[in-house]
């Protein structure tokens, strides 16, 4: 059955010749393999689809032209009174929103380090959001907010408050000398623009459409994780060749149901550590059912994604056996109104044989970060820069504070096996890397890896605080084991490592912040792990164990696991680790990097290749098993990896070149 939608119909039976106005008509009545086609326009709902489909038989929305059916949480507002000078006021009757008033509603939950209070709604003018203020005074007289990677506009402000005689929400807007009459300037007023009510509707599929402007809450992954789209904890969803812009939080959520008396748990219950409340979640879900016979299993392929306020795709539990690939992911964070964990590109937890391939992040407050579980993940053939500090007026201390640096890869306190394979990764800070269990096969770093070693205690001064988190049995979210991080077990094969000429400032901010949490390196190359092991003297250890009563210390057991390595190229000073084996540093070249965009079409220009040495294919066989989960680097299905495709797609022959691109 086909399903028709026009917003400029009257109002029909969804028919061809009598569409439905609303998208909604449709959603409540679409079943299992019918398609809901959506002419252009655009529909101002929240699209609440009530059945889902099946595996074979899925349900498809689909926008009839490309991104031309646009839905939208935000509403124009016409009727605005000028206040003073630059200075707008609209009055909006408290029963306009229902039960959900985003200008009374603050941004909240776990994790979520913010001094400045901020509603969840947001106002916009011609499509770019606007910068809350916590005085009218500030909005009367704004200054420039300097730590938004978009400093020039951040005088177009706003505040609001309530009048409670009236029951009316008051907004203030500094439009900065336009006319908020004759502009477009809207505000969000509904909480997503595609997400079900209900969990488990399963086997849907979103395509071509534009989703921009929601009043989202903050998603950690101890609580309920909303975005403008999301399945809402079911199985099977496709989301392909969507734009998706302007949430005030996240984007896309794949992420987490509402757990009772266990949503942001941290944040009303300060007894118990957020590491522990998020070991909890975890373990209820399972006892919920999480598996991937109900859970998960999604694709997110050939959308931009951008200008959202914490992520552009989030998900904990919920996001496990997804693929997400072909994805234009940037400009995420960029106003910098929100800080603390869970901000980035794409922030998962427990993305469990997630595969994550051909995606453009840059211009994000960090490009990808995996976080715990990071179980059968691969990160492959991807595009990485600019995503640390990447303007200079943003090296300052106030900027770092509670956001970070940034880096294009993030990996925290996981198990493995996490993959990261043939990817161009440009910005100063490549990988921040406080985990074990990882294999590097055939990338190109033009830039460090920071916090080795570091980044896995909690935070406690004076007594230990070692996280312990989750190990699952290979390929399944059962929990077979819970696990501290020892620090290496990690690989580096057929990797370039390219030392840039970093800034100034960025070299100052780094002298200054190194902590428990990032050691602040800008030094590329290997060399962060010297002093680690080779896995012959690490097996030394344990030779003559009798049991109970060997005299051999137990020590063996905490210290950091081996590191293997081979056949790794280091340029322009890059450094390797002091038992790297097979590798060339080249010091005869100087080698240049630069990157070529074209609005999104971007090239890699460097002629190291031609200095390059020959290589030898990588296989599972030679990356072997991550220590804790005792699994093998290998496909989803088990199967095992042969490392002969690189970056663009191209098969490598029996004999090949280090980094992502096959040439010898």
């Amino acid at each position: 059955m086909i399903w028709y939608v026009d917003c400029n119909s009257s109002g029909g039976t969804g028919s061809r010749e009598k569409p439905f106005k609303r998208i909604n008509d449709a959603a409540g009545v679409a079943r299992s393999g019918d398609e809901v086609v959506v002419a252009p326009g655009i529909y101002r709902e929240d699209v609440n689809p009530i059945n889902g489909g099946r595996k074979k038989a899925v349900i498809t929305y689909r926008s009839e032209q490309r991104r031309k059916a646009v839905i939208t949480g935000a509403d124009v507002f016409k009727d605005w009174e000028l206040y003073r000078e630059d200075v707008w006021l609209l009055r909006v009757p408290d029963s306009y929103f229902g039960a959900y008033n985003p200008y009374t509603t603050y941004v909240s939950g776990d994790w979520l380090d913010i001094t400045v209070p901020v509603h969840t709604g947001e106002v916009f003018i011609n499509g770019r959001a606007m910068y809350e203020k916590d005085t009218l005074e500030k909005v009367i007289s704004p200054d420039y907010y300097d730590i938004s990677w978009d400093r020039d506009f951040t005088k177009h402000t706003w505040y609001t408050c309530h009048d409670d005689d009236k029951d009316e929400t008051l907004i203030y807007a500094n439009f900065c000398g336009a006319d908020p009459n004759e502009e477009c300037v809207e505000i969000t007023v509904r909480a997503h623009c595609f997400w079900p009510e209900q969990e488990h509707v399963d086997y849907i599929t979103l395509s071509g459409f534009t989703v921009t402007k929601a009043d989202t809450q903050w998603a950690p992954p101890t609580a309920l994780q909303e975005g403008m789209i999301g399945p809402h904890w079911s199985k099977g969803w496709s989301i392909e060749d969507c734009e998706i812009s302007g949430s005030k939080c996240c984007g896309i959520s794949l992420g987490k149901y509402r757990q009772q008396n266990n949503d942001n748990k941290w944040t009303h219950y300060k007894f118990k550590d957020g590491a522990q409340t998020q070991r909890d979640c975890a373990l209820i879900a399972q006892l919920d059912g999480w598996s991937r016979e109900t859970i998960g299993s999604h694709t997110v392929r050939n959308c931009d994604i951008h200008d959202c306020g914490q992520t552009g795709i989030v998900g904990n539990l919920g996001c496990v056996f997804s693929v997400i690939e072909n994805n234009h992911i940037h400009h995420i964070n960029n106003k910098r109104d929100l800080a603390g964990a869970e901000t980035g590109g794409i922030k998962l937890h427990a993305a469990i044989d997630v595969i994550i391939r051909n995606n453009h992040f840059h211009d994000n407050v960090r490009g990808i970060w995996l976080d715990w579980q990071c179980q059968g993940t691969r990160v492959s053939a991807n595009l990485f820069h600019d995503n640390c500090l990447s303007r200079d007026n943003l090296l300052t201390e106030e900027a770092v504070r509670g956001l970070g640096m940034g880096e294009d890869l993030w990996i925290e306190i996981a198990h493995g096996p996490t993959l990261v394979d043939n990817n161009i990764m440009l910005s100063e800070r490549c990988v921040k890397l406080p985990t074990q269990g990882v294999a590097f096969v055939h990338n190109l770093f033009y830039g460090a890896i920071t916090a080795v070693g570091c980044g896995v205690n909690n935070g406690s001064e004076k007594l230990p605080s070692p996280r312990y988190t989750p190990i699952h049995a290979p390929h399944s979210t059962s929990i077979t084991g819970f696990m501290t991080v020892l620090h290496g077990d990690v690989r580096f094969y057929n990797n370039v490592f390219v030392q840039p000429e970093n800034r100034q400032g960025l070299v100052d901010i780094c002298k200054n912040s190194g902590n428990e949490w990032d050691d602040c390196n800008l030094q590329s190359g290997t060399c962060v792990y010297d002093g680690y092991m080779k896995e012959e003297e690490w097996k030394k250890l344990f030779d003559g164990y009798c049991g109970e009563g060997s005299e051999v210390p137990r020590d063996r057991y905490y210290m950091p696991l081996p590191v293997w390595t081979g056949g790794n190229v280091f340029f322009n000073g890059a450094r390797p680790c002091n038992i790297e084996e097979g590798h060339t540093v080249d010091t005869a070249h100087k080698v240049s990097i630069d990157l070529v965009c074209e609005g999104d079409d971007c090239t890699v220009k460097t002629d190291l290749m031609q200095y390059l040495p020959k290589a030898s294919i990588i296989t599972s066989d030679t990356l072997g098993e991550a220590f804790e989960p005792e699994e093998r680097f290998e496909n989803p299905d088990g199967s095992d990896i042969v490392f002969d495709t690189d970056f663009n797609g191209k098969k490598r022959g029996t004999v090949t070149a280090a980094g992502p691109f096959c040439e010898v």
